[in-house]
């Protein structure tokens, strides 16, 4: 787990490098020079003004990234921090585009227009993915006392918090509308750019890996991997996600607690190598206190686990009492799966499917159906041992996704197979 990779330093030779610094200024040389060559060749028209809008959009990039550098402990700026999670979302997209591209120009389709697609693609499949993590962890990680910072807390997304199904969704919608617009064969460009998704998906979940997001469930496996307690960063340290989930939880001190259907805190598990197993508990015990403190919610529950030591008294709703203590506190999580190198796995082996089968296709559409056959199953079969995911009448979200996606495929299937055995684009 490295959530920051590096630090970009403030200062060179005196003068800021972001906000009205260096960067600005090499901006303003390339922007110079690009718009004389763009006025070469093409004369002071729409299509050369039609960039301009880009140009200042950038100049104003560069002028916010001072707003978020990093300080240390004494407030001493330390530079601009490069997430490990976004770079390698960049990543995703970049191996998407170039194998997208590098196949069009192979079956003689024009590349701008599929890298014109995927600009409006990543920026819908961005919207979509965040806006589904905003709406599933609203009231754990957005619901602030001010704007301000429930502002800052969702545009925060370099440290992660984009949801696969948001983005599919926003990147789908997004490629309809413009193939729709642009008179393109929308089931054979599906096909083309299926594997590109997958591919991008592959290094994305490498990026949750190194955020600490996206973690499984408890293990004794022996591909279980372990997180540290603290991410490191310069202002201060931070409980991972898998450790924070597994200390609000209870798991770090022996036992998981979880709602009930009623939503009260209940003892879902007992770890039977932790002193929790030599007390009077039992799986389904109803928590009314936690260390003396009143316990309605599994919130609640959270809330004082969070702030334990090692020692724990616990009180349930049958009158049983139970009180040990740790050795120690633990400075890692307890083993867990691996899900985001499962996932990672999964996402290249489809997209290597999906290439290998692109050549036999029958009709358009059937690699695109494929894809969203296949995927559903594997996502849905991984969820089962995902930690993080919100629970939602003993599904999460991502399944119940899953499910209503199956439901839908089967009326995509009906549509591909009445299509002529024809496709649009050579088998290359």
């Amino acid at each position: 787990m490295r959530q920051t990779l590096v630090h970009l330093p403030p200062e060179f030779a005196g003068i800021p490098v972001f906000g009205c610094g260096w960067l600005l200024i090499t901006w303003a040389f390339l922007s110079i020079g690009f718009l004389i060559w763009l006025i070469r060749q093409h004369g002071w028209n729409a299509k050369t003004r039609g960039h301009l809008p880009v140009l200042l959009l950038m100049a104003v990039a560069i002028i916010g990234l001072k707003y978020i550098e990093e300080k240390d402990s004494l407030g001493h700026v330390v530079g601009l921090p490069i997430r490990s999670y976004g770079v390698m979302v960049l990543l995703g997209v970049l191996s998407g585009v170039w194998l997208a591209t590098y196949r069009a120009r192979r079956m003689g389709v024009d590349p701008d227009k599929i890298l014109s697609l995927a600009t409006r693609m990543f920026f819908f499949g961005f919207l979509g993915a965040r806006l589904f993590y905003v709406i599933e962890f609203w009231d754990d990680q957005f619901a602030h006392d001010n704007l301000r910072q429930t502002l800052i807390a969702i545009v925060n997304f370099t440290e992660g918090g984009l949801v696969v199904y948001g983005s599919l969704i926003g990147a789908l919608l997004a490629a309809w509308l413009y193939l729709r617009r642009q008179k393109l064969p929308i089931l054979a460009v599906a096909d083309l750019i299926a594997p590109s998704l997958l591919l991008g998906l592959a290094f994305g979940r490498i990026g949750c890996l190194l955020n600490g997001c996206c973690f499984g469930n408890v293990c004794d496996t022996p591909l279980a991997i372990t997180f540290p307690r603290t991410s490191s960063s310069v202002q201060g340290a931070t409980e991972s996600p898998p450790f924070q989930f597994q200390l609000q939880s209870g798991q770090l001190h022996g036992i998981r607690v979880v709602a009930d259907t009623g939503g009260n805190p209940v003892i879902k598990h007992i770890d039977p190598q932790s002193p929790a197993a030599a007390q009077n508990l039992n799986v389904g015990n109803r928590l009314i206190s936690i260390n003396g403190k009143s316990v309605t919610s599994l919130h609640e529950a959270h809330g004082v686990f969070y702030q334990l030591g090692t020692d724990v008294s616990l009180q349930t709703e049958d009158g049983k009492h139970a009180t040990w203590s740790l050795a120690e506190f633990p400075q890692r999580t307890r083993p867990v799966h691996p899900t985001q190198i499962y996932s990672s796995i999964h996402a290249g082996l489809l997209c290597l499917f999906l290439l290998a089968y692109y050549p036999f296709r029958k009709r358009d559409g059937e690699v695109i159906a494929l894809c969203l056959t296949i995927y559903p199953v594997s996502r849905f079969l991984l969820e089962i041992i995902r930690a993080d995911e919100k629970l939602t009448q003993n599904l999460t979200i991502s399944q119940l996704v899953s499910l209503l996606l199956l439901g839908i495929i089967i009326a995509v299937w009906t549509y591909v197979l009445r299509q002529p055995r024809e496709c649009v684009f050579p088998p290359a």
